[in-house]
């Protein structure tokens, strides 16, 4: 079996057929050439460490982040994160 490689868009993926799922069900795991991904660091495993916490957000707020779809969590997460980054240092604004 050949390596192929492809390059996607995270911003647009490629729809997936019932074909293509079906035709990777028969790929065996030892056959994945895994090569190009990166290896994992500790500061990698500690930004992925989760904490469940009750929070309290205003109903629109939480409403229109559910709006946007699945992913609603994570994409609160990355506009904290964002805001955390910019401001860790004491800098504000």
């Amino acid at each position: 079996m050949g390596t192929t490689k492809h390059t996607i868009d995270p911003a647009n993926p490629p729809k997936t057929s019932k074909d293509d799922l079906a035709r990777f069900d028969t790929i065996r795991d030892e056959d994945i050439d895994y090569s190009d991904i990166p290896d994992l660091d500790d500061v990698q495993f500690e930004k992925a460490k989760k904490v469940p916490v009750m929070v309290r957000y205003d109903a629109d707020m939480l409403a229109w982040f559910k709006a946007q779809g699945p992913g609603y969590q994570t994409r609160m997460n990355a506009v904290l994160r964002a805001f955390f980054e910019k401001n860790r240092d004491g800098a504000r604004g």
